[in-house]
């Protein structure tokens, strides 16, 4: 089995992601259904589109032997990044809360939009907004202004649902023009069984409203991961803004715990919510192998679960032998 991945954005950078996005929205917003709870059981959608094959002819296949052990996680996946093969996963097209990687689609759109240094003035309302729903923040100052390039930053890096309000709020412009083109870009990537009613992942209207599955996020992971600003970002460890013109000074961990920890980590999200546990969408490279994967409804075993949770799944795929063409 293959990851259905949208050819249009596994193909190239920004420019085509960029063109991908505005024919999502070219037709306008498109209505937003009534939010869903998850299935208790879904198939994952048929792919809509090639699968990009090896880079070369020397490229090594891995060989699946086993599954993972003690992997407690009630969905999962893991897949070759370079070719978008499926080498395990659990209830892969079951729809499941996401939390923060909702954060992914939301860069995704920015990213997609282009203009990465326009200045955005934070919005007052970023504070209630945070506080109503007790979400991460990236302590922005009302009034402050910071480029969108920067407001990434505090949205992947702390996973600041202040950041996420300001963005949404810039380049709807307006949150239901936001969502509706988060929805229209999943629907372009073939993220079928996916559904966002907030940039955030926070439990609006419900808990369960906004979802996906674990085969659909590693397409929406391929998809980031080929965006050079993206993929710059998650892989660090922090990010500091010195005091300026217009702004206060601001320091971001990054809340991904693979990142720093585990050997090879290059992102990419992390997210947490009561109905939807630890979650952990992430990328790994050891040599010419790059495995891409994610967790979702890892039990709250510690505030490090979905990590551990994938570094378990990735230690399975790295230590899987390798094959080479005749």
């Amino acid at each position: 089995m293959r990851i259905p991945v949208c050819a249009a954005v596994i193909a190239a950078a920004g420019g085509i992601v960029a063109g991908a996005l505005t024919a999502c929205s070219a037709a306008g917003p498109a209505p937003l259904a009534a939010a869903s709870p998850p299935h208790p059981a879904v198939t994952p959608a048929p792919p809509a589109r090639p699968t990009p094959t090896p880079a070369g002819p020397a490229a090594a296949a891995v060989r699946v032997i086993g599954a993972p052990r003690n992997v407690k996680a009630r969905g999962a996946v893991l897949a070759d990044a370079a070719t978008g093969t499926l080498l395990w996963s659990r209830d892969a097209g079951v729809e499941r809360p996401i939390g923060s990687i909702t954060k992914v689609m939301t860069a995704l759109v920015v990213i997609g939009a282009g203009d990465l240094s326009r200045e955005i003035r934070i919005p007052a309302a970023v504070i209630p907004y945070v506080d109503k729903y007790g979400g991460n923040s990236a302590g922005l100052h009302p009034g402050d202004v910071l480029t969108a390039q920067q407001l990434l930053e505090a949205l992947l890096l702390p996973s600041g649902c202040d950041a996420a309000y300001t963005l949404a709020m810039a380049y709807g412009p307006g949150m239901p023009a936001f969502l509706a083109k988060m929805n229209a870009t999943a629907r372009q990537l073939g993220m079928l069984h996916t559904y966002f009613t907030s940039p955030d992942g926070l439990p609006y209207p419900t808990e369960y409203s906004t979802y996906s599955t674990p085969a659909d996020l590693v397409t929406l992971g391929l998809a980031a991961m080929k965006l050079p600003v993206f993929r710059s970002i998650v892989a660090q460890s922090w990010y500091q803004i010195r005091k300026g013109p217009g702004h206060h000074a601001y320091w971001w961990n990054n809340t991904d715990d693979l990142i720093g920890t585990y050997p090879g980590a290059d992102g990419i999200k992390d997210g947490f919510t009561d109905a939807a546990l630890h979650c952990l969408l992430f990328e790994a490279t050891r040599g010419d192998l790059t495995l891409i994967g994610d967790v979702l409804g890892s039990p709250a075993t510690g505030p490090a679960s979905g990590a551990q949770a994938a570094a378990q799944i990735l230690n399975w795929g790295f230590g899987l032998p390798r094959t080479r063409p005749g």
